[in-house]
């Protein structure tokens, strides 16, 4: 059994990088700053030495052109003056840079232990919302299983009577009237269930806890339930539905279940979309180790721009509402809880083929 928990919550590790990512971006950021005051700092220091420099020189030239006719007592006398000067100007730049150096390492001990301390508040603070809405997920749900048990429950009970009434009416123009509106019941109670499945998913999916439990499947018997499940809708609709499969394993290691519900999703959004008289066509070949599944229709085609777009939660290309929009992002995330890769490629006007390839 693959559990998505067990490698650890997809949006929080999402969250967590990206903090990791703007921290690192706010510390290069203020370095970058720190080091530019100081060097704007130990910029301004030098101009204004060496503007110290050149009157101190302007001043000993002066004196030198004075002292010309002086007698060598006197230069000697100056000359150890300059020095003197020069040793006390020194150790006091010395000294002066010694007490920049200290207080900017003041600083960054400040600044580390600013930012330190803002850190671990914010992770507290992170920590804490965390919490919360771990509390808040939990009980959301709860109550949503609580509540989907009992609706399943009800609508069973619909699609009992549903069926009861086809199989009761009786023959003749008001038995075909009841038999079309139970018809019309069941498929309503199905879609019900269907709604109520992808939401059940989906909040699997936000906890980090959709169950994969893979075993040994017949591959055939995958093409074989979908077919049987969706001939009479697409002869309904008058739209040729055709399979083939290539090289097949006898078996496969998978969740059948799981892999049907994606075929499921794959092959109903393919008959909505495709016009009467349009084709339908499901193909499973083995290759290079890996099951290639892909699903093919001639209907609408999707928008290069929006390939991508389709497997978003929520996500509905077209006006049809009747669904959440959920089927293929859920699908995308079955398949790749079982190590394998899902893509569309379609044309507008021409149709669309949605591959998924699993290992083997």
């Amino acid at each position: 059994m693959v559990d998505l928990e067990s490698a650890g919550h997809p949006q929080r590790e999402n969250t967590d990088e990206s903090l990791r990512a703007e921290r690192d971006k706010a510390d290069a950021g203020i370095e970058e700053k720190r080091t530019a005051a100081e060097l704007g700092e130990d910029e301004v220091v030098r101009l204004a030495r060496q503007r110290a420099d050149q009157v101190v020189q302007t001043a000993r030239d002066d004196a030198d052109r004075v002292q010309a006719v002086s007698s060598p007592t006197d230069e000697a006398h100056t000359e150890q003056q300059r020095t003197r000067a020069d040793d006390l100007l020194g150790r006091e730049r010395s000294e002066e840079d010694a007490l920049v150096e200290n207080e900017r390492a003041k600083r960054r001990r400040y600044m580390a232990d600013f930012l330190a301390v803002e850190r671990e508040a914010t992770d507290e603070d992170l920590t804490g919302e965390r919490e919360q809405a771990d509390t808040a997920i939990a009980s959301r749900d709860d109550f949503l299983a609580t509540v989907s048990h009992d609706l399943r429950n009800l609508l069973n009970g619909l699609s009992l009577n549903s069926q009861a009434l086809v199989e009761l009416a009786p023959e003749g123009p008001a038995g075909d009237s009841m038999r079309k509106r139970g018809a019309v019941s069941g498929r309503l109670v199905a879609r019900m269930n269907r709604l109520i499945g992808d939401l059940l998913d989906i909040s699997s999916l936000d906890a980090g806890k959709l169950a994969i439990v893979p075993e040994p499947i017949e591959v055939s018997k995958l093409l074989r339930e979908t077919l049987e499940a969706f001939e009479p809708i697409a002869t309904l609709k008058r739209i040729a539905l055709d399979a083939e499969e290539v090289a097949l394993p006898g078996h496969a290691w998978l969740d059948g279940g799981r892999i049907l519900q994606v075929l499921a999703n794959l092959v109903a959004n393919a008959i909505k979309f495709t016009p009467a008289g349009g084709r339908v066509s499901v193909r499973i070949r083995a290759e290079r180790g890996e099951l290639h599944f892909s699903v093919s229709d001639t209907g609408m085609g999707i928008p290069e721009g929006a390939l991508q777009a389709v497997f978003a939660r929520f996500c509905q290309l077209h006006a049809d509402r009747r669904g959440l929009g959920l089927g293929l992002h859920i699908s995308k995330r079955i398949i790749e809880a079982h190590g394998g890769r899902m893509w569309v490629e379609s044309m507008v006007g021409r149709g669309s083929t949605f591959h998924f390839s699993l290992p083997t």
